[in-house]
């Protein structure tokens, strides 16, 4: 390739194949200028040396200095970065400083060099603490449009595969949904029941004790474990647990599938991802919720049962009598909850898991997300819900 050296646009050949000539930094001065000619290979053999001589470069009282590559021989990015600190030395001395003779090569390492350093050069001026505290919480803020956005196009993909499974049930992946259903529902059951169950008793408990002064505490307590087990606490524990079990187990899978580049292949071979990863988890998801809902619901109305027996002597006859003047309203008001909670836990999870990256660390940090988002939709879903049928008197 040829360089050109100076003002005198001199041409010097450099065979990058031939052996290395001696690297060195040599000074010139004019005038208000001084000039820092590169010779030689500038890699990592040399770096020592030619670190000493970046150190002892000096700018003072120079208005122009001139970094002059023509004669450099290879480069390495270790010489790269030499230079680059060379270019700093000069600058703060006060220095203009003006590159010449550089090579497309060195160019580009001189380029990705200070790329990396700028982030090192922002922190050192970081913005106030309140700025800082100000844009973490306007970030998430700003970025809840485009999470309404994925969420709306993957409820939309599962939609329209669901509606062509429909069309053409051989396309309905039976078979996927079934088995997500098992490690979603039956798998899920024990710890859902042991959940309901310990609510359920603590509720009685709680009942019974704050209400033992009042006149008959008995239907107090009976009324508050039915309404509360099955309007809200049951449905609400079923999904938090779903979303911190499966939407999490689903924001892992299909990270590590976007990890592996399976997501792109799928499109590769002319495949949906909507149709083959999505409609099956949230399918499942939507029948899942809702039988465990029921589960957590008939453990907590049985735990309350018996600690009012042992606590107060309630017989189950009593409890049961009165609990089912709750039983349909109630427990119809809690599970129309449930198909709509499952949903926000599946499309959240299936989005999350769409923006992992390359890495361990992003796959971890959306799982997290991915749970942390699902609880608050689920909590928001509840919310609605609850003034709805306040408004309509249900």
């Amino acid at each position: 390739m040829e360089l050109a050296a100076g003002r005198n646009r001199e041409r010097v050949s450099i065979d990058l194949d031939q052996p290395g000539t001696v690297a060195d930094l040599v000074r010139s001065d004019e005038p208000g200028v001084v000039r820092y000619a590169a010779v030689g290979d500038w890699r990592i053999e040399g770096a020592a040396l030619l670190a000493r001589s970046v150190d002892r470069a000096d700018g003072s009282g120079a208005r122009r200095a001139i970094i002059d590559l023509a004669r450099i021989g290879q480069i390495d990015t270790a010489g790269a970065w030499l230079l680059h600190r060379l270019g700093e030395r000069l600058a703060e001395a006060g220095a203009t400083i003006e590159w010449t003779g550089v090579s497309a090569p060195a160019r580009r390492l001189l380029d990705a060099v200070a790329i990396e350093a700028a982030p090192a050069l922002a922190r050192a001026d970081r913005p106030p603490l309140l700025s800082r505290l100000l844009a973490s919480i306007g970030r998430p803020v700003a970025g809840a449009g485009a999470d309404i956005v994925s969420w709306t196009s993957i409820l939309g993909g599962v939609v329209a595969a669901f509606a062509r499974g429909v069309i053409r049930p051989r396309r309905l992946r039976v078979t996927s949904i079934v088995h997500h259903l098992e490690r979603m529902a039956l798998t899920a059951a024990p710890i859902n029941i042991l959940i309901g169950f310990v609510i359920g008793i603590i509720i009685a408990q709680q009942g019974a004790f704050q209400f033992q002064e009042l006149i008959g505490p008995d239907i107090i307590v009976v009324d508050l474990t039915a309404y509360l087990a099955l309007r809200e606490i049951g449905v609400l524990l079923a999904a938090i647990m779903l979303a911190g079990r499966s939407g999490s187990a689903i924001t892992a899978e299909i990270g590590s599938m976007k990890m592996r580049e399976e997501i792109d292949a799928l499109k590769v071979i002319g495949l949906d991802p909507n149709e083959i990863l999505v409609m099956p988890r949230i399918v499942a998801l939507l029948i899942a919720l809702p039988l465990l809902t029921v589960l957590v619901d008939i453990a907590a109305l049985g735990g309350g049962a018996l600690l009012l027996k042992l606590y107060i002597g309630m017989p189950f006859e009593v409890f049961f009598d009165r609990a089912q003047l709750a039983y349909m309203s109630t427990l119809l008001a809690g599970l129309i909850k449930a198909p709509f909670m499952a949903v926000a836990i599946g499309v959240v999870a299936v989005s999350e898991g769409f923006k992992v990256k390359g890495s361990a660390e992003s796959l971890g940090r959306h799982t997290t997300t991915a749970v942390v988002k699902a609880i608050f939709l689920v909590l928001a879903v509840d919310c609605f819900f609850a003034l709805f049928f306040a408004a309509i008197q249900f």
